[in-house]
């Protein structure tokens, strides 16, 4: 009995696999070398990377990767256990008040990746007998926490405020709610109307739950993110980032009260039940939080890079729209052409694999173009002349 149920789930297996592949939508790894930078190397072969989100350069820059060297030296490899467990480093107090210093609230805490912030804030902070209400093109990990939550899970349509007033006017009153969003959509490269999303906020009071994670480092003076860029201050937001974009490490951390931050220490789960992160990446993440705050130069380089290849792209005929940050969508339509776009590319020496669903709806496969500040307008001009070459070939432009 036990053969003929194992038979029957490796059969499963097998046929969703072919499923996915006959779909165009079978994910592989494709093995590559080098430094996180603006190249990389596949099969000996030189390739410029136009996928990443190291936003400001920092994965790769000297002083950061000399903190990490010198951290190993001095506190090891590992952290050995929880932070619960075996003890609060002081690395990770620093690193927590300066985060809370960047994001202007009374307190953050840390986690071991962005995902792992989302699951835990979200599902500490909603559950049964409560209400979410989420943005459509939001992040997985935030779909993943809101579901896992166990609270009554609702939709709005994109940036849609008149439908997601409708759906705060017709929960009870006594509903605790919270409105989850992305500060920078990811696939779509445009920012969450974050004024009108707090009026509301206030009208109803609900708490936001913003993923700030592509805009910490990029928007807003000194890069403080989406709260920044809006000119906002509102307890009732509470603000997620991540330390591996922009600040080109590891990491996630949830920024708000010194209440919220005592709650999630004791509520969320994968937080207490996680071995804390290496000393080399909290030395990382707070140097790298150092240059992203008197990064200007940086950041500026980033916005300029941008807005030269999104006004070029929209030259060749691509429509990159709603785009208005250094994310850029091509979008193809379809999971084929969208791979055969990606393949075409790499022929020209350019690395843009093809996002698709369930990543993004169907028949919306893109490339999505990734700027770096340290991308030079040599390897920008490449890829504007790799795209309208293929673009070309394909039809598209």
């Amino acid at each position: 009995m036990a053969q003929k149920i194992m038979k029957n789930t490796l059969s499963h297996l097998k046929s969703e696999i072919a499923l996915l592949n006959r779909k165009n939508l079978l994910r592989k790894l494709v093995p590559v070398e080098g430094a996180a930078s603006t190249t990389l190397q596949r099969d000996g072969k030189e390739l410029l990377l136009f996928c990443s989100n190291n936003y400001l350069g920092l994965a790769n820059h000297p002083e950061v990767k000399a903190t990490a060297i010198a951290a190993i030296q001095s506190e090891g490899v590992g952290a050995g256990a929880s932070r619960l467990i075996s003890g609060n480093s002081f690395l990770y107090q620093k690193l927590e008040r300066q985060l809370a210093f960047f994001k202007s609230t009374e307190s953050a805490l840390v986690f071991n990746s962005g995902y792992m912030a989302n699951l835990s804030g979200i599902c500490a902070l909603a559950g049964k007998g409560d209400l979410i209400l989420a943005d459509r093109l939001n992040h997985a990990s935030l779909v993943d926490g809101c579901r896992l939550s166990g609270a009554t899970f609702r939709i709005y349509r994109h940036k849609d405020m008149a439908q997601l007033k409708k759906l705060l006017t017709r929960r009870r009153t006594d509903q605790k709610t919270l409105i989850v969003t992305d500060g920078i959509f990811s696939m779509e490269g445009d920012i969450a109307p974050l004024s009108e999303l707090s009026a509301l906020a206030e009208e109803y009071d609900a708490l936001i739950y913003l993923d700030d994670a592509h805009a910490t480092g990029v928007l807003g003076p000194e890069g403080r993110g989406t709260c920044a860029h809006f000119n906002l201050s509102n307890p009732r937001i509470i603000q997620m980032g991540t330390l591996s974009k922009a600040l080109g490490g590891l990491g996630g951390f949830i920024a708000g009260s010194d209440l919220l931050v005592r709650y999630l220490l004791n509520k969320a789960r994968p937080f207490i039940y996680t071995t804390a992160l290496p000393p080399s990446i909290l030395a990382t993440a707070l140097i790298a939080l150092e240059w992203a705050c008197k990064g200007d130069d940086l950041r500026k380089q980033l916005w300029k890079n941008t807005d030269y290849f999104r006004r070029e792209a929209v030259r060749l005929g691509f429509d990159v729209s709603p785009s208005e940050t250094p994310i850029v969508p091509l979008r193809i339509g379809a999971s084929d052409k969208a791979i055969l776009f990606s393949e075409k590319l790499m022929a020209e020496g350019i690395y843009v694999p093809a996002v698709r669903p369930p990543t993004v709806p169907a028949g919306t496969s893109r490339l999505r173009i990734s700027l770096m500040a340290v991308h030079t307008k040599e390897q920008i001009n490449h890829l504007l002349l790799s795209l309208k070459k293929v673009g070309r070939e394909l039809r598209l432009i």
